[in-house]
C-alpha cells in the first residue's frame, strides 16, 4: 500500500463534480488498490474520511471510519452515494478537512441521513447514519460534488486555525 498525495484547497480537482464509477470498474485491481491506499493515507493523516477527489481521483468514491471501537464509525467504502436527509433536524458542529489543513469551522448538517450506494465489491448497500457518522458521510459526499466545508458554513465567525481552536474554542458553545 502507498500513502497518496492529498490535494489541498485551491487545486481544481476539489471543485469538480466527480464522475460515477461504472460497476465493471469497481473490481479492477486499480480501484481495489486505490481503496486500500486511501485507507492507508487517511490513517496516516489521522483523518476520519477521504474522498477520491482529495487524492486527485475525480471519481465518486470515499472511505471513512477507523478500526478503533471508541471512534464511533467503523471502516466503510462508499461508491456513487445518494444521500437523503431523514427529517428536518439540523445540527451545527465543528469540522476540519485534510485538504484544508489546520483549519476548523462550525458547519450545519442533517442529523440523520439515508445512504444508498455501492460497497467495495459493487454490491448495492442501503443504510442510515446519525450524529457524527452522518456528518462524516455528508462531508465526504460534498467532496464528490466539488463542495468544501466552509461553503456550507452559515457564518465565518467560527472559522479558525487548529491552534486557536484548541486554545479558545474547545468546549465553548456558539
Amino acid at each position: 500500500m502507498s500513502i497518496l498525495k492529498v490535494a489541498r484547497m485551491g487545486h481544481p480537482v476539489l471543485r469538480e463534480r466527480a464522475r460515477p464509477l461504472e460497476p465493471s470498474e469497481i473490481s479492477t485491481p486499480r480501484i481495489q488498490r486505490l481503496i486500500d491506499d486511501m485507507f492507508e493515507t487517511m490513517h496516516d493523516s489521522q483523518g476520519i474520511g477521504l474522498a477520491g477527489p482529495q487524492v486527485h481521483e475525480s471519481i465518486r468514491l470515499f472511505v471513512a471510519g477507523v478500526d478503533e471501537e471508541d471512534a464511533g464509525m467503523s471502516p466503510v467504502v462508499i461508491i456513487n452515494p445518494e444521500i437523503t436527509p431523514i427529517g428536518t433536524e439540523v445540527e451545527e458542529d465543528w469540522e476540519g478537512c485534510l485538504s484544508i489543513p489546520d483549519v476548523r469551522g462550525r458547519v450545519p448538517r442533517a442529523v440523520e441521513i439515508r445512504i444508498r450506494a455501492l460497497d467495495r465489491h459493487g454490491t448495492p448497500i442501503a443504510m442510515t447514519a446519525s450524529g457524527y457518522p452522518a456528518r462524516v458521510v455528508q462531508h465526504e459526499t460534498d467532496h464528490l460534488d466539488g463542495v468544501l466545508f466552509f461553503d456550507r458554513m452559515t457564518s465565518f465567525d467560527s472559522l479558525t486555525f487548529l491552534e486557536e481552536y484548541s486554545r479558545y474554542w474547545t468546549g465553548k458553545e456558539t
